[in-house]
């Protein structure tokens, strides 16, 4: 996944790479505190060996995390990080009051559908493979219901 996210952005000129990093931990087991602080604490070993801020390495919430994580993982931060004049960078994801993106959820899953429609309108393609071209009249099936199977 890491090496796919740097050739994505890479493709596009988004200045960002690609890695990934988490807990294994069963959320479930945990109440709302508990996470907060988890994540808290997470993301302050991440400052302390300088692994994480804004242009450094920006998290992005993935499976088990949200808006909600992303908002921790900033505020936590911005409190050891005062002076950092772009610290609300430091994670995507983030709710968009504060400082988040509309559609962000969303975005994904259209972009896949978006994708699949270019490839689908190719006539070339269509032919080579015997179908019409559009979108109209065929069907798919989208494993599990995440971000892309959501929306």
């Amino acid at each position: 996944l890491a090496s796919l996210m740097t050739y994505k952005c890479a493709t596009v000129d988004v200045p960002f790479g690609g890695g990934k990093g988490g807990l294994c931990i069963d959320t479930s087991k945990y109440n709302d505190a508990q996470l907060e602080a988890i994540t808290r604490r997470f993301t302050a070993e991440l400052i302390k060996k300088r692994a994480i801020g804004p242009g450094l390495d920006v998290p992005a919430p993935d499976y088990g995390t949200g808006a909600r994580e992303m908002a921790w993982m900033r505020d936590t931060y911005e409190a050891f990080n005062p002076e950092d004049l772009h610290g609300a960078g430091v994670v995507t994801g983030k709710p968009v009051e504060q400082g988040g993106i509309n559609g962000r959820e969303s975005a994904t899953g259209l972009g896949v559908y978006f994708g699949v429609r270019e490839c689908l309108n190719n006539v070339a393609d269509m032919q080579r493979i015997g179908l019409k071209p559009g979108v109209e009249g065929k069907t798919c099936i989208i494993q599990g219901f995440g971000n892309v199977g959501y929306f």
